[in-house]
């Protein structure tokens, strides 16, 4: 069974920091492309993919809304994914999952990823 373990969330203030940790366990980690999505307040809202990393060749991508701000990183040893943020905004706001794919999507593309956290939360505050 495919277990994600997220933790780092909670209520920042825009400008602070905070990191997401995302240990995964169940697959063969070095195989898979790891990916972070959040999902805005709001009904119907879809999920947005902010970063994805691919554990086969490192390579990343970032949406272009958390560019600068954002960092992706891998922990081989500890089979986790971490998502450094700085300088929150008030738009960062959602609940962030952590998921896992078997292939790599340029977009990091919802519908490549089977695997999914059940997400934690992140609160901007102004």
């Amino acid at each position: 069974e495919v277990q994600f373990v997220e933790s780092g969330g909670g209520l920042v203030q825009a400008g602070g920091s905070l990191r997401l940790s995302c240990a995964v366990s169940g697959l063969i980690f070095d195989d898979f492309t790891i990916g972070w999505f959040r999902q805005a307040p709001g009904q119907e809202r879809e999920r947005e993919g902010v970063s994805c990393i691919s554990n086969v060749d490192g390579r990343t991508r970032y949406a272009d809304s958390v560019k600068g701000r954002f960092t992706i990183s891998i922990d081989k040893a500890k089979n986790t994914v971490y998502l450094q943020i700085t300088n929150v905004k008030t738009e960062d706001t959602a609940v962030y999952y952590c998921a896992a794919a078997e292939v790599w999507g340029r977009r990091c593309p919802t519908e490549y990823y089977g695997f999914w956290g059940q997400g934690i939360q992140i609160t901007v505050s102004s």
